[in-house]
């Protein structure tokens, strides 16, 4: 395996397109935005993580510009942004490519299953702290845990592939037998502390006291019992001492939600506690706090005009 296009060029997605392209990987970085395509083409990726600050070279192209043959694709989008950014690389599909997704939120799965062929789908999450800079610098330390399964829960032959690949990027892969569960563990974490440090205009070091902790319990409870009404058993425990983790070891990093504030963008919102509030109108199960900070977000974005 070693062509891999990585759809969207945000924090994460460059900070994966660096680390495959470390490992040998050819990766092509796929984007809309112009500029930020013309400057990693020109100058690369500036890459900072645990091992020091370097320039990575990787190609950059439009979705139309990529040729193929394509071996893995990662969707890197915001949510919003997934059924779109599909439409454009459709034409990769008869290269029978396995398609990844490692993104925020849920339903994204789906999508991707839509797009590409089911049996070819991998899913999971990805625990990383990733800070864009500015148009081509990312900025990494610490944990890059990955959880990673199927889509249609059954083995397949093609995960050890991917699994290595990773693995020789240096991020910790881990086949979770369950991975929706994990993946509900993750969005649990996530609307823990995006919403929270973008209302707030904080970093994690602004949430790590007891008003910020007592939200993010709050929400990982409401989060768990949304989980529980669809079948899922989420690890409470093991989500709060996640979150921990990170108010502890990363208290600079800026939440993704709180990046795309600062950048005028939308937020996923719709996708992280938005999604666990309807997820809970529809089985029965009350999400107050979900749905506070989900209006909060609204309001914030609609009062800078990204409604």
């Amino acid at each position: 395996m070693r062509s891999v296009a990585i759809i969207g060029a945000g924090a994460m997605g460059c900070l994966f397109a660096a680390r495959l392209s470390e490992a040998g990987a050819d990766v092509t970085v796929v984007d809309v935005d112009e500029d930020r395509l013309a400057a990693l083409a020109a100058q690369g990726i500036a890459f900072t993580d645990d091992g020091g600050s370097r320039t990575v070279r990787v190609r950059a192209a439009r979705a139309v510009d990529v040729p193929g043959p394509v071996d893995l694709v990662i969707l890197f989008t915001k949510a919003m942004h997934s059924a779109g950014a599909l439409a454009s690389v459709a034409h990769l599909r008869r290269f029978r490519p396995i398609a990844l997704t490692l993104q925020n939120g849920i339903g994204n799965a789906e999508l991707l299953a839509d797009a590409f062929d089911a049996a070819r789908v991998l899913m999971g999450t990805a625990v990383i702290p990733a800070d864009l800079t500015d148009a081509r610098s990312v900025s990494t330390s610490g944990f890059a845990s990955l959880q990673i399964g199927t889509f249609d829960g059954t083995d397949r032959d093609h995960f050890a592939a991917v699994a290595d690949l990773l693995a020789r990027a240096r991020f910790a892969v881990h086949r979770h037998p369950q991975v929706a569960v994990a993946m509900w563990e993750k969005l649990a974490f996530n609307a823990a502390l995006n919403a929270v440090g973008m209302i707030c205009q904080v970093t994690n070091a602004g949430i790590d006291n007891q008003p910020g902790r007592r939200i993010a319990s709050a929400v990982v409870d409401e989060t768990a019992s949304v989980a529980a009404a669809k079948g899922l058993a989420l690890d409470r425990d093991a989500v709060l001492a996640q979150i921990d983790a990170a108010l502890r070891e990363h208290g600079g990093h800026k939440a993704s939600m709180l990046q795309d504030r600062e950048a005028r963008r939308r937020s996923e919102i719709e996708a992280i506690n938005g999604a666990i509030a309807a997820e809970g109108g529809r089985a029965g199960v009350p999400t107050p706090v979900c749905d506070t900070l989900s209006d909060l977000v609204r309001i914030i974005e609609a009062s800078i005009g990204l409604a």
